[in-house]
Parts: C-alpha cells; structure tokens; sequence
C-alpha cells in the first residue's frame, strides 16, 4: 500500500477536485499522520500508536513566517489562488495552537489575498473543543466529515480512537448554523471479514436523517480516489454517486459529487 504524506508545512498550490487552486497548509509533523481516527481508507495510511508521546508541531511563528513569505512570492507574481487549505498529515484542529494559527492565517489572507477563501478539512472531532469551534466558524469553508448516519457505522469506517459520540457531533454541528459543508466518503467491501458498506438503502437513509438535522450550507460526496490501508475496500461508481446526490438535493441541499 502507498501512502500519501505530506513533508512540508505549506504545500503547493494544487488544484483540487473540489476546491479549486489551493494552497495547503499542513499543521501536522512531516512524514507522519497524527490523527484520532483510523479510518480504512485514508490515504495518508494508518494511524500510528502516538499516544502518550511528544509530537513536533511546527509552531505558529514558523507557519505564519512560511505562510506569509509564500503568499508574498505569490502575489508578487501573480499565481492565481482559490483557497487556502488546513489539510495535511491527518487532524488539523489537533495542533495545540489551531485556532492562533487560523486567526493569523486570515490576516495574512486579507494582507496578500483578499478575495481567497480560506477552508479547514476535519473530521469533525475537534468541533467539541470551544476554541476549535470558535475559530472554525471564522473560516470561509468548514468541510467536515460525516462518512456514516449511525455511530455503529462510524466506528466501522473511521475507527476513532478518542471517546467518539456521533449525536455530540452532529448537535455541535447543527450550531455552526449552516456556515458547514459536509463532507462524506462512499464505499463498499470487507474489513477484517465483516460487510463494510454505507450505501444500502438503511445508511443512506440514516445519513440523510442526520443531514437534515445539520442543515448544512452543502454536501460534498465521493469515493476512493488513491490507494487504501485497508485491501478490500471498492469504490461506489459515479452513477450510484449521482443517485445519493439526488436524495440530498430532494432536501433542498446542494451537492456536488466527485
């Protein structure tokens, strides 16, 4: 299995299926994921055993000095830019100084890159946190996660290693009041010999439950896109793809598929 890591703290731009030219940030050690989930999809590979060990973050001087001097040379030279991105190596809300680091990086935006917007990639778990929840509402795009409508479900797929209770996530997202977008992974297969698939009928319709009571600004949906830790996983084509999407869009929610 490949995996896919990140070995700087400001990466790219790249142009991203779902948001356009971005230019990432990534708040998490180099070369290795630092995550509270497990998830058996994720490209970045599994979770390492880091508990109970000191971690080395880059600190918010160095990301904001980095930060800054590559929006100069960008602006300098005219680089078209969309977004910036919290993604990376795993969690971003994760790193002790997230929302110092998201308070500078919008004053840096509106220095070089006025009209940008600036996004977070997260697994929703760090919402719980009342200054994580604070700073994201600051954010242009928050894109959380929900890959699954029932905690059983959640488990199976996202594996979280932290005290996980899905009705807590989904209250303290309803609070974000429509400034989220959520973000979910389709898949089907086996893992460990048990049915992995959170596209039959029962999921989706458990999931749209809970989109309706998020009510979110949008939903972003899709499926594999590179290798996976786990071997038996299948990507859900675009044509079953485009049949989920219907079913948000019946709600009067937009969508987009990828």
């Amino acid at each position: 299995m490949a995996t896919f890591l990140f070995d700087q703290v400001i990466f790219g731009p790249v142009k991203s299926r779902r948001l356009g030219v971005s230019l990432g940030i990534n708040l998490l050690p180099d070369g290795t994921k630092y995550c509270n989930f497990n998830c058996i999809y994720c490209e970045c590979g599994w979770t390492a055993a880091y508990q109970g060990k000191e971690m080395d973050f880059p600190s918010l001087d160095l990301v904001v000095s980095l930060l800054d001097s590559r929006l100069e040379e960008m602006a300098l030279n005219n680089t078209a830019l969309d977004v910036i991105t919290f993604a990376g190596n795993g969690e971003p809300t994760m790193h002790p100084k997230f929302s110092d680091i998201l308070d500078q990086t919008i004053l840096l935006r509106n220095k070089w890159y006025p009209k940008v917007k600036i996004a977070v990639l997260s697994n929703a778990t760090g919402i719980l946190k009342e200054s994580v929840f604070n700073a994201l509402k600051k954010a242009d795009r928050n894109i959380l996660k929900l890959d699954a409508g029932s905690e059983k479900l959640c488990r199976l797929i996202n594996k979280p290693s932290d005290a996980y209770h899905l009705n807590q996530i989904v209250d303290r997202l309803r609070q974000f009041n429509g400034n989220v977008i959520i973000q979910s992974m389709f898949l089907r297969g086996t893992f460990d010999g048990i049915s992995v698939d959170n596209t039959t009928d029962e999921a989706i319709m458990l999931w749209l439950q809970q989109i309706i009571k998020i009510q979110p600004q949008s939903v972003m949906i899709y499926s594999l896109d590179r290798d996976t830790p786990a071997h038996d996983l299948e990507k859900v084509s675009s044509a079953d793809l485009l049949l989920i999407a219907e079913r948000v869009k019946a709600l009067g929610i937009e969508v987009v598929s990828t």
